[in-house]
């Protein structure tokens, strides 16, 4: 699942970040949640996550504030509508990749029916 705007580090981390809000706007999860949520082919520790975090935050998915519970780092997070809407943009870009495949083998299909039919006539 992977948005178009996104790398692929930010697209890992939005799923995570997707998948842990459970829906909700507003949640708390730790940064070793998230860790533990990533794919395991991504190489991510701490700081790189913070500093993706931060990226995203910067193109509005949302807003994020630190906070310290009972002694863990945590991270206070309230969706904004482009977080919200990832799920259904990343839905949008996989039908929309399935159909241009679907007219480029029909295409592809179709010109080689033309080629066959053509070498019959000319031949």
């Amino acid at each position: 699942m992977r948005s178009d705007k996104l790398s692929k580090r930010e697209n890992a981390v939005m799923g995570a970040v997707f998948t842990l809000s459970q829906g909700k706007e507003r949640f708390l999860v730790s940064p070793y949640e998230l860790l533990a949520v990533l794919p395991g082919r991504e190489k991510f520790d701490e700081e790189n996550l913070e500093r993706v975090l931060h990226a995203l935050e910067l193109d509005g998915y949302f807003e994020m504030v630190f906070s310290d519970r009972k002694g863990e780092k945590t991270y206070c997070i309230q969706m904004r509508e482009a977080g919200l809407a990832f799920r259904r943009q990343d839905i949008r870009r996989k039908r929309d990749a399935a159909v241009r495949l679907l007219f480029a083998a029909a295409g592809g299909l179709l010109s080689a029916v033309v080629g066959l039919l053509l070498k019959m006539i000319l031949s």
